[in-house]
């Protein structure tokens, strides 16, 4: 008889995150990809129309499929509360919060939850979510600080954090997440710049106008730095880019600098990054920075913001500290350029799905 573990895979039927969608599907792939002699992957999945088509074109491989009674959003709500019928035991990995976090006995029926907590923004930015988001955040992570086997962190910075957050003895672990499997700068890249209007030579952020983005601290660096190249801001909200033009004039960088895109693609994305000469990620949040290992994957240099979850992450492959230094340092040269691309190169091929469904399946092992 085969052990059975079982994925929850909501944000591949119904993303609410492109970033956890992203990493849902990756990790789930890597899992069936790592499966270790007599084990299988299954899913659990909300309801909804053509859901086991969706799952089982996004995951191939699956041993099996348990569509729950509930839409994702009611699903949510449901378990939030501790509701959680039709679930069933066995071992359960979640690659966000959203899991059946209900009583269970690990010792004798061998049932085990684990869940993924990715950020942190319910307890570092409230005041940018919204409520509901805030308080679901919050009551899952108490939910998980009492019934959860092992919560999964990306780094030992957030797992130090979430560590004052509840009572979790030595049930945090650290995995990290990956850039998408196969995530390169396509072939067609200058087509799919041109499509964009994306210009080459730029440099590269990622976020909002919201305070905790950090963007007024990334452009103010950038006219500190004397970097006189084009700015190009990826991931900003529909109706953002008017604020985030005014942060980049209040710090002194004309705006006609400054290009703004929404959500991209991945293959843009990688587009865009096959232009740049630089990643700044100036967020000092505790939070997978997700396009600075998508940078990293790419051999583009990297200079972020001090935190210590860029620390953990860029390590030796960018420059961590005062952003305006740093981005100079880096730009200083074309040889400085390429040298931060080789670190860059190599400090990306630390991260992997593959690795990190290997590392799931020794964790679920262990407990």
């Amino acid at each position: 008889m085969s052990a059975v573990l079982r994925v929850v895979l909501d944000q591949v039927v119904s993303p609410t995150d492109a970033d956890l969608a992203m990493a849902s599907g990756e990790l789930a792939r890597a899992l069936v990809a790592s499966t270790p002699s007599g084990c299988e992957v299954a899913a659990i999945v909300p309801s909804g129309a053509d859901v086991a088509g969706t799952v089982e074109g996004a995951v191939p491989g699956l041993a099996s499929l348990a569509r729950m009674p509930l839409a994702r959003r009611e699903l949510a709500a449901s378990w939030q509360l501790g509701v959680a019928p039709g679930v069933g035991g066995g071992m359960i990995h979640s690659p966000t919060l959203l899991a059946p976090l209900v009583k269970h006995d690990r010792v004798h029926d061998h049932d085990q939850t684990v869940v993924t907590l990715w950020d942190l923004d319910a307890w570092e930015r409230p005041a940018e979510l919204a409520r509901g988001a805030v308080t679901w955040h919050k009551a899952m992570l108490k939910r998980a600080a009492k019934h959860a086997d092992a919560v999964v962190v990306p780094t030992h910075a957030a797992a130090s954090r979430v560590a004052e957050l509840g009572g979790f003895g030595d049930r945090i672990r650290v995995i990290s997440g990956a850039a998408p499997a196969g995530f390169r700068v396509p072939t067609d890249e200058v087509g799919r710049r041109r499509a964009l209007t994306v210009p080459d030579g730029c440099v590269v952020m990622s976020g909002s106008s919201a305070p905790s983005a950090g963007l007024a601290a990334g452009f103010a660096a950038i006219a500190a730095a004397g970097a006189d190249l084009p700015v190009v801001v990826l991931g900003a909200p529909e109706g953002d880019e008017p604020a985030v033009l005014d942060l980049a004039a209040a710090a002194g960088v004309a705006q006609e600098r400054v290009h703004v895109r929404g959500a991209l693609e991945d293959a843009d994305r990688a587009a865009v990054l096959g232009a740049a000469v630089a990643l700044v990620a100036p967020s000092e949040l505790t939070a997978f920075p997700w396009r600075v290992v998508e940078a990293l994957a790419v051999g583009v240099p990297v200079v972020a913001a001090e935190s210590e979850s860029h620390r953990e992450v860029v390590l030796d492959g960018g420059v961590v500290g005062d952003i305006a230094a740093g981005l100079a340092e880096v730009l200083g040269s074309t040889a400085a350029v390429e040298r931060y691309a080789v670190l860059a190169g190599d400090r990306g091929r630390a991260f992997s799905w593959l690795g990190a469904a290997e590392r799931v399946w020794q964790l679920h092992a262990d407990l």
